[in-house]
């Protein structure tokens, strides 16, 4: 009986195996090899040298710089966004006017590509032409920051726009799980003099803690990663003060030609971003709750 279920499973998983095993695995253990290597993509094949390159990275100033900002990303984007996401979540499905339109809004940003939001906010930032500093010069600033180019406010200014993304998605997320809960739960809550706040502590946050977890791990590896918006809008500037570890490796690789050091540090954020969804997933596992 089984052996006639595999026989007909398997030809219809190979060709998706196959090809995962094409671009997915094989890229990985190439990586792995290239990062032992000292090449600089050229003609010259490259040349093994062991951990070296792993070696360096722990006296890299740089590379712990990078991996510093990646840090900062890890802390505020997930605790605002977050944050935010359920607040905006649990307030849309309270019966507020035109919520249908705040979910469209809110979602917008999602649908855009990173490459144009960067642009878009670079714009905004802009310490001349910029929308945000006429707003702030209109209220009285005379002085705004000049966002971007300032080592104090760039990171901040970055996880700015990140959030307001990113919360969109987040926000459509957890609406979707709270929606799903049996409204006699709320019902009986209200029925013996729950507040709105006791109410959600007490009933949405643990019925939708799947979904927070899930949700956590996504913008976590989102944090670890930055690139596209840090690559776009200060391209880890000024002086190194925005980068993180995928624009070091970009700049290490494709930039400097040091492609075994730049697979380096692509390996150790890989294990870094494994590390934290190993860790994630175990200290938030906790028993589903069926309804």
């Amino acid at each position: 009986m089984y052996r006639g279920k595999y026989r007909l499973i398997i030809p219809f998983l190979a060709p998706s195996i196959l090809l995962y095993v094409t671009f997915v695995l094989y890229p990985y253990v190439q990586s792995m090899y290239i990062s032992l290597t000292q090449w600089r993509g050229l003609a010259n094949p490259p040349v093994f040298i062991g951990l070296e390159n792993f070696a360096n990275l722990l006296n890299d100033r740089n590379f712990w710089n990078a991996l510093g900002n990646n840090a900062f990303y890890i802390v505020v984007l997930p605790i605002v966004t977050l944050g935010l996401a359920l607040f905006f979540a649990f307030v849309l499905t309270q019966g507020v006017p035109l919520s249908k339109f705040y979910r469209i809004t809110y979602f917008f940003p999602q649908v855009m590509s990173v490459v144009a939001i960067g642009v878009l906010w670079s714009f905004v930032y802009h310490p001349t032409i910029g929308i945000l500093t006429s707003f702030l010069e209109t209220i009285g600033i005379d002085r705004p920051p000049v966002w971007l180019g300032n080592p104090d406010t760039v990171l901040s200014a970055i996880s700015g726009v990140t959030i307001w993304q990113e919360v969109g998605f987040f926000m459509v997320l957890f609406i979707a799980a709270m929606e799903s809960i049996p409204m006699t739960y709320y019902e009986a809550a209200m029925l013996d003099g729950a507040s709105r706040w006791h109410i959600f502590w007490k009933i949405t946050l643990p019925m939708i803690w799947d979904t927070l977890q899930t949700g956590l791990i996504f913008i976590m590896i989102g944090a670890t990663n930055m690139f596209a918006i840090t690559q776009t809008m200060t391209q880890g500037g000024p002086s190194r003060s925005s980068e993180v570890l995928s624009t070091y490796l970009y700049t290490e690789a494709f930039i400097n030609s040091k492609f075994g050091y730049g697979t380096a540090v692509a390996v150790a954020l890989f294990f870094l971003t494994l590390l934290i969804s190993l860790v994630l997933s175990r200290l938030l596992s906790r028993e589903s709750l069926e309804y």
